[in-house]
């Protein structure tokens, strides 16, 4: 069972390895080719629904901001 989980656990850390690194190129052409994918629109769409959530979006991006410090 812990094989297994060790599994799970390491093949769920490349894949979220390689979405950030796919956000990063698509940020990176977002930039240059004037945000083909939608890439910096969608970042600042979830950035301001923190900010509409007032204190409570404040609190959510500080618990995810110490959750992802964590690893």
């Amino acid at each position: 069972m812990k094989n297994a989980l060790d599994f799970v656990n390491k093949w769920l850390g490349d894949f979220v390895e390689l979405l950030k690194t796919l956000i990063v190129v698509g940020v990176i052409v977002g930039i240059l080719f004037d945000d083909y994918f939608g890439v910096i629109a969608g970042i600042g769409r979830v950035v301001g629904q923190f900010g509409d959530g007032g204190l409570a979006g404040l609190l959510a991006l500080i618990i995810i901001a110490m959750w992802y410090q964590k690893k």
